[in-house]
């Protein structure tokens, strides 16, 4: 099989959004050029004023040359029977491929990178850059930012990689198994390689080591594998998949466990390309004080900070619900709960009870809430043998989770703290600690208050 070594030039950086300007192809067998084509684009929509004084290439150039639809069929039968080749493959890949099938081919072409030969051949250079690593090599570059030029470039790279051991890469790297032509320019496979296929948590940074995107999985290596196995061209993806520059992990010992560590990290780093468990904490409470008068009152509010409350909602109406259900039930005043906000008339306020007994009902309205908010731990097995994870959940809502010794007693909340990693308490983990408790009654153990 030979090699389809390839530069293009586009309207743009993303291939679903933009087209090609120029391509040039040299066809090698491992030792020489043995076919050349090379072809200016109609790319049939204006190209950018920074695009042409990078290229060369504006747009009266193009108004006569061939569309891509037109030179398919020829660009199809060069490069679909050989291994694509080129400097920072999944760039030109991508734009040919999504331009093939848009002229109704399917290109399926092997492909290879030079950027990630040149680090395996050449380790420790400042930059792999087509322009830099010609340059550390005393390789010539002519016409530079020109499909023909810069193929040129690449070829007299590859010759030299070829020269210096790079047959045994390259074999490596076509291999089904390899994965290198998946990968992100600037990721490493050993990276992947030494991912666990075990529960955890898993962290993309950029190039200034700042966390862009946190996932949680089942199996660490084959999860974030699954990222990286589509060549999709939108321009979203293409730019997440290029700010990729490194990939740091935590274990877990449960999926349960990943699912609570994600949801709060993605709550503390605020990653750019997580969408989902963005969205505002829990935003209202109820509340309970004293009034100038001596009534205790109720009332649901927007949650504060570090202002103690008796229990949280996501939404108002939850919250609303509630506390008519109590204001029935033990016959509380609506007024004093603010369920009906119109003001007490003068023989409404002197017909109310003392506030002694109105107390009274308030307290065992709490107490019967209070009760009803169920305070357990969830016990699974540990990362290490000698241990157990444990999930604490109190009065309803969840409090925090780490591991305790095999042999610890499970007995009150309040022992289990001084071991236990306090956590923020959100929907999304208290749903998911529900639904397990349910399906886990097993690993589900009530706690003594």
């Amino acid at each position: 099989m030979n090699y389809a070594i390839v530069d293009i030039e586009t309207t743009g950086g993303h291939a679903s959004a933009n087209g090609i300007t120029e391509i040039s192809v040299f066809v090698h067998d491992g030792e020489r050029v043995v076919k050349h084509f090379e072809t200016l684009i109609n790319p049939q929509q204006l190209i950018p004023r920074f695009i042409t004084s990078l290229t060369g290439i504006d747009n009266e150039m193009v108004a006569t040359a061939p569309t891509f639809d037109e030179i398919a069929d020829l660009l199809f039968d060069i490069l679909n029977e050989n291994i694509f080749v080129a400097h920072n493959v999944n760039f030109d890949y991508s734009f040919v491929k999504h331009q093939l099938k848009q002229s109704g081919y399917d290109l399926t072409a092997k492909k290879l990178c030079t950027v990630r030969l040149g680090r395996k051949i050449f380790p420790g250079l400042a930059s792999y850059s087509l322009g830099n690593l010609c340059r550390s090599l005393r390789i010539d570059i002519e016409n530079r930012h020109r499909a023909g030029g810069d193929a040129r470039a690449t070829v007299k790279l590859f010759e030299y990689m070829l020269a210096n051991g790079g047959q045994t890469h390259i074999n490596q790297m076509l291999k089904r198994t390899s994965g290198e032509h998946w990968l992100p320019l600037n990721l490493d496979k050993e990276v992947i390689d030494k991912l666990p296929a075990k529960p955890g948590v898993y962290y993309f940074h950029n190039n200034k080591d700042k966390v862009i995107y946190v996932g949680k999985a089942i199996n660490l290596k084959k999860r974030v594998s699954s990222h990286f196995t589509h060549n999709d061209t939108d321009l979203k993806r293409q730019n997440f998949i290029r700010n990729i520059f490194k990939i740091s992990y935590k274990q877990c010992a449960t999926e349960l466990e990943a699912i609570v560590l994600e949801s709060t990290e993605i709550k503390k780093l605020w990653p750019r390309y997580n969408k989902s468990q963005k969205q505002p904490l829990v935003k209202y409470a109820l509340y309970a004080f004293e009034d100038n008068r001596g009534y205790i009152r109720l009332a649901i509010d927007k949650k504060k900070k570090n202002l103690p409350h008796i229990y949280h909602f996501s939404l108002l109406n939850e919250g609303l619900v509630m506390l008519k259900k109590m204001v029935e039930e033990f016959d509380l005043n609506a007024r004093l709960c603010f369920i009906d906000k119109t003001a007490f008339t003068k023989k409404e306020d002197t017909a109310l009870e003392p506030p002694d007994v109105y107390n009274n009902r308030i307290k065992r309205a709490l107490d019967a809430l209070t009760e009803t908010l169920p305070s357990f731990v969830l016990i699974d097995e540990g990362i290490r043998e000698e241990e157990k994870l444990c999930l604490l959940v109190e009065r309803g809502s969840f409090w925090g989770m780490g591991y305790l010794p095999k042999s610890f007693p499970i007995e009150n909340s309040g022992e289990l703290k001084n071991l236990l990693q306090p956590y923020i308490d959100n929907d999304y983990i208290r749903n998911n600690i529900y639904s397990f408790a349910e399906a886990n009654p097993n690993k589900r153990f009530p706690l003594t208050r």
